[in-house]
């Protein structure tokens, strides 16, 4: 039986995947040993830190619906075979349709009516005068431009509550849960309201519950004005806001998949053996931190642009051409930012090596290998762990970075940086196009805040000193 799409894996969404099988590994791996539970648990019992996982958790779940990705099948007559096309969508598009499709002419303003520059226009009665168009989309379903703001407030409230019937039905099946344990409805409401217990949990669920409430008002009127205005095309910002969450989580952890390697290994080695190796691994990190990284990254994108422009008949769809791009930015900010962490591995490993139980081991006959897997390892994991989730911010803002000076993803991949840089000439016309910047900055800006916040709470868990105080 043919289907009406093909499904199709591009390298990024193949490495999202061992990325989250990585993940669940680690998940199942933690929950068998109690001493790796107990710095999580402190980690649930942080209220920011909950607060800060449920909308990195939202943020996580648009980026991995934007990594479904399949090619439609294209209308085929009677008797012919089934052929898919060119176009490369995923399932947030199928669940954005709406937004991906309303394509005004150009600019214009939030929830607004109108285009956002003059047009000359043909009247009914023939006569030629100069205004704003109206969109073809955004409030086309209004019969009276003066109903726009009851219609956006009624929308907005009938969303709202919408949102909020959703957080209801979740209190209501976690107080169910309660009940179900053996405690009364009142023992089990006033547990979930007023126990200390329940106050991290309690502070992740009131989030949920804003992000439903908001998500019901977004719904409602997405589907009939764009919220957020469209940019120079007549595309939503809306819709390419969303659209760029999967790039900047990429960019944020295939960076750090691909850097996480290197940093252990030449940081734990260099620390562990001394002498001629630990000399070795410094002149290579030492030497890498002296060449510029921005230069770096330009040459090295710039080569790997070349050869796809010489070798376009590898990439059947312009999809795999800016994805092939994107995988090589990730590795190259991934080979220039392995060596912070390296350096200090290093100096844990210094400080590890020289202890009793290390020294004991060596005496007794253990091996190098060993003692690196059972010992060093484990106990610098907390410092991986750290960096790793502090770090994650800096990539995001990297990309930003990079492909507002042209050096980062591709033009036609929709990213924050793509964004500002296509917003930085438009400051400067009259009247002003701020929106597409400001989009780009509030989604940026929560996304780096979450992982920000949650960074702080993993590593006063993580670390032995903040227990101590």
């Amino acid at each position: 039986m043919s289907l009406p799409f093909q499904p199709e894996i591009l390298w990024s969404d193949a490495l999202l995947f061992v990325l989250l099988a990585a993940v669940s590994a680690f998940v199942l791996h933690v929950r068998r040993h109690e001493h790796l539970c107990v710095p999580w648990l402190r980690v649930a019992q942080s209220r920011i830190g909950m607060a800060a996982a449920v909308i990195l958790a939202v943020y996580a779940a648009i980026g991995v619906l934007d990594s479904l990705h399949f090619r439609p099948a294209l209308p085929a007559e009677a008797g012919q075979p089934l052929r898919y096309g060119n176009e490369v969508r995923s399932v947030l598009d199928v669940v954005a349709e709406p937004l991906r499709t309303r394509v005004e002419k150009t600019y214009s303003e939030p929830f607004a009516l109108h285009l956002y520059a003059k047009e000359n226009l043909t009247l009914a009665d023939g006569r030629q005068v100069r205004d704003y168009p109206r969109l073809k989309h955004g409030g086309a379903h209004l019969a009276d431009e003066r109903e726009r703001a009851g219609d956006i407030a009624r929308r907005a409230i009938v969303g709202g509550l919408w949102g909020a019937g959703l957080a209801f039905g979740l209190w209501l099946l976690l107080g169910l849960s309660q009940v179900r344990r053996g405690r009364g409805v009142a023992t089990a409401t006033a547990r979930m309201l007023h126990a200390q217990e329940w106050a991290a949990w309690r502070t992740a669920l009131i989030a949920l519950s804003l992000l439903l409430v908001l998500g019901g008002v977004l719904v409602q009127l997405a589907g009939h004005y764009h919220i957020l205005g469209t940019d120079k095309v007549g595309q939503d910002v809306f819709y390419l806001s969303l659209k760029s969450i999967r790039t900047g989580l990429l960019i944020g952890t295939l960076t750090t998949l691909i850097m996480l390697p290197f940093a252990l290994f030449l940081g734990v080695a260099a620390g562990y053996y001394g002498g001629r190796v630990d000399d070795l691994i410094q002149y290579v990190y030492t030497t890498l931190n002296s060449i510029p990284g921005v230069l770096l990254i330009a040459a090295a994108v710039l080569v790997a642009q070349v050869y796809i422009e010489t070798h376009a008949e590898l990439f059947d769809t312009a999809a795999a051409r800016s994805d092939l791009r994107l995988v090589f930015l990730c590795a190259i900010l991934g080979v220039t930012s392995w060596t912070g962490l390296a350096r200090l591995l290093r100096g844990e490993t210094l400080k590890l090596r020289e202890l009793e139980y290390i020294q004991a081991a060596r005496a007794f006959g253990v091996t190098h290998l060993r003692i690196l897997s059972r010992h060093i390892l484990p106990n610098v994991g907390h410092l991986v762990l750290i960096t790793v989730v502090i770090d994650f911010s800096g990539l995001v803002l990297a990309e930003a970075v990079l492909s507002y000076v042209g050096v980062g993803v591709d033009p036609a991949m929709a990213s924050w940086g793509n964004m500002i840089n296509g917003a930085r000439l438009e400051l400067a016309r009259e009247p002003m196009v701020w929106w597409q910047l400001a989009a780009a900055f509030l989604f940026m800006f929560v996304l780096v805040l979450s992982a920000n916040l949650f960074a702080d709470s993993v590593r006063e868990a993580f670390d032995p000193r903040a227990e101590q105080r």
